[in-house]
C-alpha cells in the first residue's frame, strides 16, 4: 500500500473512530476478551488534549489581534477544531481497538492500522516480562522478535513454534520467533492465553 493510500486509510478510520465513540457504540469483540494497553499513555493524551482545548481560544485571541485579514480567525479556528477532533478521534480509535484473546489465537492490535492473529497452533509459551525500549515506534524488530509497542515497553513475550511473518501497515514482517507486546493487565492477558492454550492442547 503506498504512503498515500495508508494516510487516507488511516485518516478515514479516525474520523469513524471519533463517530462510534461519540455514539457510544459498544467495542467489537468478535466473541474474545478484550485487554486494553492505553494505560501507561493515557496521561500524556490527557495533556495534549488538554493544551489543545486551551489552544483554540487563546489561538483566535492572538489572531484576532495580530492579523487583521478577517478569514484567518475562521481558518485558523477551523484547523484548531479539526486537530482536536483528530486528536479525540486517535484516542478513539486506541480504545476501541483493544488486545483480543480469541477461539483462533491471541489478537494483537495497536488503534485501526494493526491487527495481526497469533494462531494457538502456532504459540509455544506466553509470558510476563516487562521490557524497556529506547524508541517509542509502535512495530520494531529486534533480535528475531516483533515488538508492538505502547510508551516504549512491552510487557508480554509470546514464543512461537515457527518463525513467522505479519501483515504491518508497512508491508509484511521478517520472519519472526517472538512476538511481544504491552498490555494495561498483563496477568490477566497471560491468564487467558493460556487457558486457550491448554483447551487447544487437549
Amino acid at each position: 500500500m503506498s504512503v498515500l493510500r495508508r494516510a487516507a486509510a488511516a485518516e478515514a478510520a479516525t474520523w469513524r473512530n471519533l463517530a462510534l465513540w461519540v455514539s457510544r457504540r459498544p467495542v467489537e469483540r468478535h466473541g474474545g476478551e478484550p485487554f486494553g494497553y492505553l494505560g501507561v499513555v493515557k496521561p500524556i493524551l490527557g495533556v495534549f488534549l488538554g493544551l489543545s482545548v486551551v489552544e483554540i481560544p487563546v489561538l483566535d485571541l492572538i489572531v484576532k489581534h495580530v492579523i487583521p485579514w478577517g478569514p484567518a480567525r475562521l481558518i485558523m479556528l477551523a484547523i484548531s477544531v479539526w486537530g482536536l477532533l483528530w486528536m479525540i478521534g486517535f484516542l478513539g480509535g486506541l480504545t476501541r481497538n483493544p488486545h483480543l484473546v480469541v477461539a483462533e489465537g491471541l489478537r494483537i492490535r495497536m488503534g485501526p492500522g494493526i491487527d495481526i492473529t497469533v494462531p494457538w497452533a502456532d504459540v509455544a509459551s506466553i509470558s510476563k516480562r516487562y521490557r524497556s525500549l529506547p524508541s517509542s515506534k509502535a512495530v520494531q524488530h529486534e533480535d528475531g522478535a516483533l515488538h508492538i509497542v505502547v510508551g516504549s515497553q512491552t510487557s508480554i513475550d509470546v514464543r512461537l513454534r515457527r518463525p513467522l511473518t505479519f501483515e504491518l501497515p508497512r508491508g509484511r514482517s521478517d520472519p519472526v520467533d517472538e512476538v511481544r507486546l504491552y498490555a494495561d493487565d498483563s496477568d490477566g492477558l497471560v491468564r487467558s492465553a493460556r487457558a486457550h492454550l491448554e483447551a487447544y492442547a487437549e
